[in-house]
């Protein structure tokens, strides 16, 4: 299955090796995020840096979030959740109410689902019309454009899980008081749907995916490595657009700069 198909292999690595890149790369996340803050290095705020997270239910966008975010300053980021658009937020176009938490020069934004749920669970459960949710992968693509113009960073992840190991976790959470509340009748229903997701997350991967705003799925059956993959990839993103904007990289790894 194109784009999801390469992300249904095992990942063959160890939870202790998958720890320590996982810390190594959250230190250097550190270290990028106060460079790109204005807080060390030469001292300038650099561009906006938004990381998106779509997923299957159940696939690890919670905890991959969580690592990307621990080491830093709860001050130098903001995560924003996204649900269904409430009774005046239909009133709008689709897009108008992701604009407010977007971040502004220097600032750090991690979108805890977004502006895709358009062409994802409105297109798939009916809540776009066939017009709209076709309409709006042009949409998103020149809004995406607009905010790589004006000097945003964007990144975007797809966590995929395969069909086995999201009913194992859905059965896990069903069993565990403690994590119960995070299951709810409308994810079994979303799960009978799977053939029709997929569709739909092929269709968005295929048609929104352009050179300042790429997609990357990541393999989720493994929570350690799947964690990992994330902010190693965006250090790897950062590091690259960061260094094509004259940033002095080394600056980073000079002893003591990670202090806040």
């Amino acid at each position: 299955m194109g784009h999801l198909g390469s992300a249904a292999a095992p990942i063959d690595i160890s939870k202790k090796k998958a720890e320590e890149r996982l810390e190594a790369a959250q230190e250097r996340l550190l270290r990028l995020r106060l460079l790109l803050g204005g807080q060390i290095g030469e001292k300038k705020i650099g561009p906006p840096l938004c990381v998106l997270f779509e997923g299957w239910d159940a696939s690890g966008k919670g905890g991959a979030i969580k690592r990307l975010v621990t080491m830093i300053d709860p001050r130098h980021v903001r995560v924003s959740q996204f649900a269904a658009p409430t009774y005046d937020e239909k009133r709008h176009h689709f897009l108008q109410r992701f604009w407010q938490v977007l971040p502004g020069n220097g600032g750090m934004t991690v979108l805890d689902r977004s502006w895709y749920g358009r062409v994802l669970v409105e297109r798939v459960e009916g809540f776009a019309t066939t017009e709209q949710w076709q309409r709006a992968y042009d949409e998103i693509a020149e809004f995406e454009r607009t905010l790589a113009a004006e000097g945003m960073i964007l990144i975007k992840f797809w966590m995929h899980v395969s069909e086995e190991e999201q009913l194992r976790r859905f059965e896990d959470r069903a069993n565990d008081p403690l994590r119960s509340w995070k299951l709810t009748d409308e994810d079994w229903r979303n799960r009978k749907k799977r053939p029709e997701y997929e569709a739909a997350i092929e269709d968005m991967l295929e048609k929104t995916d352009r050179p300042r705003a790429r997609w990357k799925v990541i393999p989720g059956d493994s929570k350690p490595y799947a964690r990992l993959a994330v902010v190693e990839h965006v250090c790897h993103v950062l590091e690259r657009k960061l260094a094509k904007r004259g940033y002095d990289l080394a600056s980073a790894d000079r002893p003591g700069t990670a202090s806040v």
